[in-house]
């Protein structure tokens, strides 16, 4: 038996819904991508008596023992979070959590994984599948949305995400997205999302962002990218006060866009603002150029699109998501 696990989950993008009202009997349906960072890395292994250290430990603590209970697990854990995704950023921080926990005490006690199982369980996945799909594996996932079965999402499409492109995250830690009781009494007050917008989404994705990605041309990526978000973000701008939710990084965005970076929108409720480059340099110039837009309490971060899923190491063998 293996004596500690360390779990890796990566951040994601969510990059859309493509129905967020269900008319065709699958509702929401979404796209996104995990990311090469922030991660959430957790560490599991045998204790005399339970102990949860770092950030976001009541919410892991919490899962442990759901885990637990329905695995019938007995024993005693040291589970300590060494990193964690920022809560409420529109990065999925809440999903790789439970999943990681739930990875970390499989692995440890010799069990297979059940990763749509254990986010059931957790409730993870309620209306997105992106952050469930991005544990198992990388690349711009599409999910085609919840239909009748509590199960998760089912993924339709997965594209891998080109090497050299880099992706512009804009972090504002003074504000948070819409989570928890906010956030479904969101999804209440909104008015039914419009038919023609859904189907204006899905042209985009199958004609412009799915062929854009196979081609790696990223000039027709970021404006099927830039499409969805306008669509989306215009239905949800009634509950948070606008396209974005923080008006501090919508400014940084649109200096980031006139410098030349395309696909630029926000992940779920952010506040997290994204922006797409054709590379490293060409990132690196774009951030150098709104250097002076970028107020207290806002980072911008380069960071890689991720083409593989979690990392689970037991006793040092690594098993990296396919």
């Amino acid at each position: 038996m293996s004596n500690s696990v360390t779990v890796r989950v990566p951040a994601r993008l969510h990059l859309g819904f493509l129905d967020p009202s269900g008319d065709a009997d699958r509702r929401f349906g979404s796209l996104g991508l995990p990311l090469d960072e922030p991660e959430t890395v957790v560490t599991l292994s045998r204790s005399a008596e339970d102990h949860v250290a770092g950030p976001d430990s009541a919410r892991a603590a919490a899962h442990l023992t759901t885990l637990c209970r329905r695995l019938g697990i007995r024993a005693r854990h040291r589970l300590v979070i060494e990193e964690a995704i920022p809560a409420h950023a529109g990065l999925g921080s809440g999903t790789q959590i439970a999943l990681a926990v739930a990875a970390a005490l499989r692995t440890l006690h010799q069990l297979a994984l059940d990763t749509d199982g254990d986010a059931t369980l957790l409730a993870r996945g309620g209306r997105s599948g992106i952050g469930i799909a991005s544990f198992a594996s990388g690349g711009v996932i599409i999910d085609a949305g919840k239909g009748g079965s509590s199960r998760p999402p089912t993924v339709v499409a997965r594209l891998p995400f080109p090497e050299d492109w880099r992706v512009v995250l804009v972090l504002d830690y003074k504000r948070e997205g819409l989570h928890g009781a906010e956030e479904v009494a969101a999804f209440r007050a909104l008015p039914p999302f419009p038919r023609s917008s859904t189907g204006e989404i899905c042209r985009q994705v199958l004609t412009g962002l799915m062929p854009a990605l196979m081609e790696q041309d990223i000039a027709a990526f970021g404006a099927a990218v830039s499409a969805v978000q306008i669509l989306v973000g215009t239905h949800f701008a009634p509950a948070q006060g606008g396209i974005f939710t923080s008006s501090r990084v919508e400014r940084v965005i649109g200096g980031l866009a006139e410098a030349g970076a395309v696909g630029i929108g926000q992940s779920s409720w952010g506040p997290t603002g994204f922006a797409f480059a054709a590379s490293q340099n060409a990132a690196e110039s774009m951030v150098a150029s709104i250097a002076a837009l970028v107020p207290e309490g806002i980072e911008t971060r380069i960071v890689r699109g991720r083409n593989h899923g979690a990392t689970i190491s037991a006793r040092g063998l690594d098993l990296v998501g396919s």
